[in-house]
């Protein structure tokens, strides 16, 4: 008695397809379980970026805190810049030490920021942040889709933490987003003019 009531109170949906949409992470149409898995936490992570400057303006996007502060529209740039990095990487094979000489021209000022960034990265709207980052993660997903999931628990012996695979170097591009999501939406908080937060 106990099993068939039981089974009369399992949800309608058990045994249903999942769900689609941003907050259902795991294996995605197109790619290998793992990469899919990874594919999804990287999609999550992104609205947490670019909702908080939705609607900045210029003035904004340059603002500069202090002599030691980046800017959120270097911040952004820095997070293309660091995609594209690990990009290099994983997906051409190419040790950090021997990079072309194109990717610190390209990218140089907004992966190392400081007062590099300060001098160069600024006079661009919200758009020219937006692009850069969504054709450099474009790039990343159909790459994605030529690889399996050997590839991405491969291991790079001599990588500068450790033996290192490729799911934990694609797992820092998630979490880099993160920790600098958390430090955009601060400065954003924080502009003159800006509003109270509820939160």
């Amino acid at each position: 008695m106990t099993a068939a009531t039981a089974g009369m109170m399992m949800p309608e949906t058990a045994g249903a397809a999942p769900s689609e949409g941003i907050n259902i992470l795991g294996p995605k149409p197109g790619y290998s379980p793992q990469v899919g898995t990874l594919v999804s936490m990287l999609t999550w992570m992104r609205p947490a970026v670019t909702g908080p400057v939705k609607g900045i303006s210029q003035a904004n996007l340059d603002y500069l805190f202090d002599a030691n502060a980046n800017s959120i529209g270097a911040l952004l740039l820095h997070l293309a810049a660091t995609e594209t990095l690990y990009q290099i990487n994983t997906f051409e094979g190419v040790g950090i030490k021997d990079f072309p000489k194109s990717y610190d021209e390209k990218w140089g000022a907004a992966m190392d920021l400081g007062d590099r960034g300060r001098k160069t990265i600024k006079g661009h709207d919200l758009k020219f942040y937006i692009d850069a980052m969504t054709e450099v993660r474009e790039r990343s997903l159909a790459e994605f889709k030529k690889r399996d999931d050997a590839w991405l628990m491969a291991v790079d012996e001599k990588w500068g933490w450790g033996p290192t695979n490729n799911y934990c170097k694609w797992l820092h591009v998630c979490e880099h987003e993160s920790h600098h999501a958390g430090q955009i939406d601060l400065l954003v908080k924080r502009l003159p003019g800006a509003k109270p937060s509820a939160g």
